[in-house]
């Protein structure tokens, strides 16, 4: 039996311009970072003592014979990449919801990804790693995603990504003093609105509107510079960063309508009134978790205003991907 841990992130800036369709003409970057909070795969093979060859268990139990009837697409998709011919048993467990803005659907496939290679005894790199998880959700599973969710899953850390026309990936650690990230750490607040979505529709209608709405999305751009240089800035104060987030989100919140709702700006509001410095809803849009940053003495009176929410507290900066568990046993 072998088990990946992948981490789930946090995107501070620049979401948007990390689709192929707009990168491949402009160039992208965001800013982000890796959070200890985790997607646990779980894989092992399946002797032929049942009467199905493949068990999936996530949010449903799938018991089948053919990898083609298995409904989870992107396990569908990724046996079927392997070639894998003995059956297999593959659990599903998270520690925060699926389709909640934190790369969940991203972090599920670099981890399946990363524990098909040990199952068969083979380790790959993270760059390869982050490479295959892009492959497969855009040329084979043909979801409408960006290419930042999968690289954070597989790198882990603090860091800008940076992406070229030529659809080279480059990343690049953020090196911040560990006041400068504890300061950072001490000033974010998770709290899921409890409304999840499934990004690849919501991604669709943002694609579509991108040309229309290149301004905002090159003014998107060039927040990921002028937040690098106000976290590499020990004299700049760490609340320009939350006051950029919110015009980051103002300005991804004009592309579609689908990104916002009258529930979530209501809850925005509500906690820029209970005085939170800035926030952002992350991922797509629609639903999923809000990030806020404040004053480490106003997040008693910001979880309060917004009680009805489960708040989530994390770290910065996981590792990536990696096997916990690691007894080889060939395919």
């Amino acid at each position: 039996m072998i088990i990946s841990r992948t981490p789930f992130r946090v995107s501070f800036f620049g979401g948007g311009t990390d689709y192929p369709a707009w990168y491949r003409q402009h160039s992208g970057a965001v800013i982000g970072t890796a959070i200890d909070k985790y997607c646990y795969i779980t894989a092992r093979n399946l002797p032929p003592l049942f009467e199905h060859k493949h068990r999936i268990v996530y949010s449903q139990i799938e018991n089948v014979k053919n990898i083609e009837d298995i409904q989870h697409p992107a396990v569908r998709a990724i046996l079927q990449e392997f070639s894998i011919d003995e059956g297999l048993e593959i659990h599903h467990d998270g520690d925060l919801p699926a389709r909640s803005g934190l790369g969940s659907s991203s972090s599920f496939t670099v981890g399946l990804v990363n524990v098909l290679y040990a199952l068969r005894g083979q380790m790959i790199t993270k760059k390869e790693l982050g490479q295959e998880a892009i492959r497969i959700e855009q040329e084979v599973i043909k979801e409408s995603v960006g290419s930042q969710d999968q690289i954070w899953a597989a790198h882990g850390g603090l860091s800008r990504i940076n992406f070229s026309s030529d659809g080279d990936i480059e990343v690049c650690p953020l090196i911040v003093s560990a006041d400068r990230r504890i300061e950072l750490e001490n000033s974010l607040t998770l709290f899921f609105s409890g409304i999840s979505r499934t990004a690849d529709a919501i991604a669709k209608k943002q694609i579509a509107n991108m040309e229309a709405k290149a301004a905002n999305l090159h003014r998107i751009y060039e927040m990921v510079d002028e937040a690098t240089n106000i976290l590499h800035d020990k004299r700049a104060d760490i609340s320009e960063f939350g006051k950029l987030m919110t015009e980051s989100w103002r300005l991804k919140r004009d592309i579609s309508v689908e990104v916002s709702n009258d529930r979530i700006d209501e809850i925005f509001d509500a906690a820029m009134d209970a005085g939170a410095i800035g926030g952002k809803l992350l991922g797509a849009g629609g639903g999923g978790f809000f990030l806020f940053m404040s004053a480490p003495n106003r997040r008693d009176a910001l979880r309060e205003r917004l009680r009805g929410l489960v708040d989530v507290t994390f770290k910065l900066a996981a590792e990536g991907s990696k096997i916990v568990v690691y007894e080889p046993q060939g395919f």
